[in-house]
């Protein structure tokens, strides 16, 4: 029985370890957002492959990074970072904004 156990948790590690450098092979595409800004003004990622948006607010308000095309929104505090991942996008260009800030746009570029 114990040798059931110690194989079970063998293929158990093997699989975390699988998982781990799947989502480390993922593109991670950095956006800062600061009072009203986006940076950059063009966010280029990769078209149909999955990736990892990571975001970091570097000001001291609020921000919500958001696009109606995507349907995808995340709030931040001041000073967090965070991150929204994208099974795949097909090429073209999606409008985001700061729905905090409306004057804060950007185009994210699928190619």
């Amino acid at each position: 029985m114990q040798h059931v156990r110690g194989l079970v948790l063998a293929c158990a590690v093997m699989a975390a370890d699988t998982g781990a450098a799947w989502a480390n092979d993922m593109p991670v595409i950095k956006v800062e957002m600061k009072d009203g800004v986006i940076i950059p003004e063009i966010i280029e990622v990769p078209a149909n492959t999955r990736f990892k948006l990571e975001i970091t607010n570097t000001g001291t308000s609020p921000v919500e990074f958001e696009s109606m095309e995507l349907k995808r929104e995340k709030a931040l505090a001041a000073g967090s970072t965070s991150a929204i991942v994208f099974r795949t996008l097909d090429p073209g260009t999606y409008d985001v904004f700061d729905d905090f800030h409306p004057e804060a746009k950007a185009k994210l570029v699928a190619k």
